[in-house]
């Protein structure tokens, strides 16, 4: 089936298979907060992006990872999921973050201006240009400050040449996250334009925090359009 990014809140999860990572998308909560399973191929480790609500449904998508073509040699018994990235502080995206570590007893990692105001605080302070290892996996955080301190997005180089962006509540279809200032808005537009338009190729494909995804390529256009409204 091809993956298309389209996910409601209690409804099914859509897959991406790619040589070295299956990437699983789900819906969960009244605000239709997305969350992300990244599994490594090679080794059966496991990525959780934001623990935002329905720690149930979240267990369920862990356990998705391990039955589906898990690798031989490890335990189907095993969750696999070694860490869980919380993209930001926002009570939307945290409120199944410690009952996920608790279940699974995966490590916890958040941007380190964030990391503080977690209901679990994080394990692992990021700061921008951190390597997360997760089994054969190497994703690159960047540090996109506005709609909070310590945002962060991942990005992940798949073997095939493909590029992966995860962007939390900082990069939409159509515009940048919510933010409070004009500083705000005139940092976050800074590193989106510096940290994430400039190095990665239009083909790069955008998992926002809620609705749709989008790519590079079909969001590049816009950026003087959205520095002049303002938002």
């Amino acid at each position: 089936m091809t993956y298309t990014g389209e996910v409601t809140p209690g409804g099914p999860s859509d897959v991406r298979t790619l040589p070295d990572v299956v990437i699983r998308k789900v819906s969960v909560g009244e605000m239709d907060n997305n969350c992300y399973l990244l599994t490594c191929r090679t080794t059966g480790a496991q990525l959780l992006v934001d623990a935002a609500t329905d720690a149930e449904r979240l267990l369920e998508l862990v356990e998705e990872g391990v039955r589906d073509g898990f690798p031989e040699g490890i335990e189907r018994g095993e969750t696999g999921l070694t860490m869980l990235v919380t993209t930001h502080r926002h009570f939307d995206h945290t409120r199944a973050l410690a009952e996920v570590l608790a279940a699974t007893g995966a490590r916890s990692a958040a941007g380190r201006e964030d990391a503080d105001h977690l209901p679990v605080k994080a394990d692992i302070r990021l700061r921008g240009g951190d390597t997360l290892e997760v089994g054969d996996l190497r994703l690159s955080v960047i540090h996109l400050r506005g709609h909070t301190p310590g945002s962060v997005a991942l990005v992940l180089h798949g073997a095939d040449g493909s590029a992966h962006a995860f962007t939390g509540d900082s990069l939409f279809p159509g515009g940048p996250g919510k933010t409070t200032s004009p500083a705000d808005f005139t940092s976050l537009m800074g590193d989106l334009a510096e940290r994430i338009f400039l190095p990665l190729p239009d083909s790069t494909w955008v998992y926002p925090g809620h609705g749709s995804d989008t790519t590079i390529g079909a969001e590049r256009p816009h950026l003087g359009e959205w520095r002049r409204r303002g938002w």
